[in-house]
């Protein structure tokens, strides 16, 4: 999974363990660690180094800018993920609201929430782009690819660090 210009390290959090994928410099992927790889916190590119310091921060409570970081997908999901990055912290929104705001700022009269869902699902930066912050229209957790239980245990981490 490594060659020169891509790597990706485990890395320990409070929600358990994170890959981190970098490309060029760039943060490319966080996802959950499905197999419990041995992580580690030795020499770190710096993107890497910069997201191990955001993650902290993050679950420290504090709001610090985002690593560098690239995402590669459709323009649509590449439009709902920038949604996602305005959700404040320790808030929600629906897969409706965001539909809705696609709909409004492309000034048709409808856009699909299941295709909303389609783009937050397909977001490979875990937790920096915040897909769990959408929540279905009835208040519902829904899909998270790391886990409905970790996608509850960041909200109520972001609700009991905010009060």
């Amino acid at each position: 999974m490594c060659s020169e210009s891509t790597s990706t390290f485990c890395v320990s959090s409070p929600v358990g363990n994170l890959l981190l994928t970098q490309q060029h410099g760039l943060l490319t992927r966080v996802w959950f660690d499905t197999e419990n790889n041995l992580c580690t916190r030795g020499a770190l590119p710096q993107v890497i180094a910069q997201t191990c310091a955001w993650l902290d921060s993050y679950f420290a409570g504090k709001v610090e800018p985002l690593p560098p970081f690239s995402t590669q997908g459709s323009p649509f999901c590449q439009e709902v993920w920038e949604i996602l990055l305005t959700i404040p912290y320790g808030s929600t929104t629906t897969y409706r609201a965001i539909a809705e705001r696609i709909a409004s700022q492309r000034g048709i009269a409808k856009m699909s929430a299941q295709a909303v869902g389609g783009a937050v699902a397909r977001n490979p930066i875990a937790i920096i782009i915040p897909c769990h912050r959408v929540i279905g229209a009835n208040g519902a957790l829904t899909g998270y690819a790391g886990g409905i239980n970790k996608k509850a245990a960041l909200l109520q981490w972001e609700q009991e660090v905010l009060e």
